[in-house]
């Protein structure tokens, strides 16, 4: 089976380079059609692993070569298909296949067609890498790979100011966070000697408490970052600045749910340290509400996506933190799925909009674009926990988590969350779809998008409909994850109570948003109060970074240069200089040729340094 390994790793990173090789030349259908192709071969080799392990309940362990060799350091270029990185794997694939085809025609007309297609497989290639490496070394390898590419992709547009602007803004927020996560791994091996997941998981007991709660929170603050969690979220909704496909590829498959399976991936160490994860779970619970609060002002249809989708981590983050890892990674999945439809349903919006984001200026798209619209509406209700939809079975899974395991006080905010989400889901689809046509007084001429494009989302909107069904399998997928959480926990007595709460405040929120959207009903004067403008402006925390960080390191900045670095540190530079060139100018005579001149100089020369001996003998 290792064939396969290679083959669904690599094939991405075949499809890049062959497109890069276009890079500068005009648009190469060639090149979509055959990165595509790659990501498609690497889906059915993904796969082909999946069921593999599913059936021997085996993992494939290779290692390549021997990477660092220096005195005891020993890391080898491995990479492990098991339980967990199997998931993140079809996943991946399933979901990219799909956004490289979306993205033929996405990005037709765009001069940089065939650049954008070796930077976006480039993206697949670091995500696989990251998920599929047996070591810390080489996950941080793909983690920074990922970075390196999403920043190629937020700014891929570099000629526009805002798209340059997110792009710098998403690579310097994931710096800082990385920074954190390096050193949890400097740690690791400082105290381990190795940087191999098995050797690690089954030696971290070993460790002083203390120390292994070090650990766990400096890996945690690079799951912050690349997850976008407080307070490092501000650059996900920027990053809507690059191609729509890219959005569809970050917020679903890639690069945000890498913090997710990174704690997926070291539940060792997190379940030795349950009061690490609880802060997890409490900061995952602020985050889904605090970003499900801005979603519901928005106008920007992709913002809007993109806090929904940091509302959604938020509860994976939760489920994490209070060691029910397998259904974090379980909402992951489900998540992806509906999470990326609704992402290229909004490419097709724009593109029938001449690039329109503002839902304002929507409005009564439903019969110009039936084929978008229904399937950004069954993802919308997966999103929602609809049954008998996928995020109904992964989100209620949370929900009841966090009931018994009597964080009640989480509970409530999921619960509320729940509500808000279906609320402005539902806000999003009659805004764009079934409101008055505001689009006439704008003179857009929208239109369905071509054939293929819609056939590309076909399968990731089954997926939305149908991923929960396969719970079962899932469980005994990834069954070893169980004992971290067990299933029997949940009383089957408050089951079904929770599942109908849930269910009754999803179905509110969308009949809400229906009635409110449809009807004119009730809050039309909440746009005047303060609380609008607050979470319009998202709780004013941009302002914040903008005036009170990046102003005042901006002014220190300028302070250092133009009084320490120009009037001090050049100053003493320079006379030192001066200093030295002076003495230098005045040794000159030395070297004059005047003999005489020359032996006044070696006798002043001979009577300091007897003087400096005498001086040394007389003082000991």
């Amino acid at each position: 089976m290792e064939k396969y390994l290679y083959i669904a790793l690599f094939a991405p990173l075949v499809g890049s380079l062959f497109a890069a090789l276009f890079a500068m030349s005009k648009k190469n259908l060639i090149t979509g059609i055959f990165t595509s192709l790659m990501l498609a071969i690497s889906m059915v080799a993904s796969l082909n692993l999946l069921y593999y392990v599913y059936t021997t309940d085996k993992i494939i362990h290779v290692n390549m070569l021997n990477w660092i060799q220096v005195g005891n350091v020993n890391i080898p270029f491995g990479f492990v298909v098991d339980h967990i990185s199997i998931v993140m794997m079809s996943v991946v694939t399933i979901v990219s296949t799909m956004v490289h085809i979306h993205s033929i025609g996405y990005m037709e007309h765009d001069k940089g067609f065939n650049r954008y297609f070796s930077y976006l497989s480039a993206f697949v290639f670091s995500m696989l890498i990251l998920v599929m490496s047996d070591n810390f070394a080489g996950l941080f390898i793909g983690w920074e790979g990922v970075g390196l590419c999403s920043w190629l992709l937020i700014g891929f547009w570099y000629h526009k100011n805002s798209a340059a602007w997110s792009a710098n803004e998403a690579f310097i927020m994931n710096r800082i966070a990385d920074l954190g996560m390096l050193i949890g791994i400097f740690f690791i091996y400082w105290n381990i000697g190795s940087l191999q997941y098995d050797v690690v998981f089954s030696n971290i007991d070993s460790l002083p408490i203390s120390l292994i709660v070090t650990i766990a929170i400096f890996l945690f603050i690079g799951a912050m970052g690349k997850s976008a969690q407080f307070p490092f979220h501000t650059w996900l909704a920027d990053a809507m600045e690059g191609p729509t496909p890219v959005s569809a590829l970050i917020h679903a498959a890639t690069m945000v749910t890498a913090g997710v399976y990174l704690l997926v991936r070291t539940n060792e160490i997190y379940t030795t340290v349950p009061q690490v994860g609880y802060f997890i779970a409490c900061l995952g619970a602020f985050v889904a509400i605090f970003a499900a609060s801005m979603a519901l002002v928005n106008n920007d249809m992709k913002k809007i996506i993109a806090y929904s989708t940091l509302s959604q981590l938020g509860y994976m983050f939760v489920a994490a933190g209070l060691g029910a890892y397998w259904i974090a990674l379980f909402h992951l999945a489900t998540h992806a799925f509906f999470k990326s439809v609704l992402f290229l349903g909004a490419g097709n919006v724009m593109h029938a909009m001449d690039n329109e984001l503002d839902i304002r200026k929507m409005g009564a798209l439903y019969n110009k674009m039936k084929p978008t619209a229904i399937i950004m509406i069954i993802a919308s209700i997966a999103l929602s926990g609809i049954f008998p939809f996928a995020g109904f079975f992964s989100k209620d899974k949370i929900l009841e988590v966090a009931f018994n395991d009597n964080a009640i006080f989480l509970w409530g905010i999921l619960f509320i969350t729940a509500g808000l989400t279906a609320f402005y889901s539902f806000r999003l689809i009659m805004k764009i779809f079934f409101t008055k046509p505001n689009y006439e007084e704008y003179g857009y001429h929208p239109h369905e998008t071509y054939p293929f494009v819609i056939a590309s989302m076909i399968p990731l909107a089954l997926l939305s409909i149908i991923a929960g069904w396969f719970e079962p399998l899932f469980v005994r997928l990834v069954s070893y994850l169980l004992p971290k959480w067990e299933a029997s926990r949940i009383s089957h007595s408050n089951e079904y109570i929770l599942i109908a709460l849930t269910s009754a405040i999803a179905i509110s929120g969308i009949l809400f948003a229906v009635y409110k959207y449809n009807k004119g009903g009730f809050c039309k004067t909440w746009e005047e109060t303060f609380s609008y403008k607050l979470l319009t402006n998202q709780y004013f925390i941009p302002w914040f970074y903008d005036k009170i960080i990046c102003k005042t390191y901006f002014l220190l900045s300028k302070f250092a240069f133009k009084v320490i670095d120009m009037k001090i540190i050049d100053v003493i530079v320079d006379l030192i200089a001066k200093f030295i060139y002076k003495t230098g100018e005045n040794s000159v005579v030395i070297q004059s040729g005047n003999l005489s001149q020359s032996l006044k100089v070696m006798t002043m020369g001979v009577a300091f340094i007897i003087i400096l001996i005498a001086s040394v003998a007389f003082f000991k």
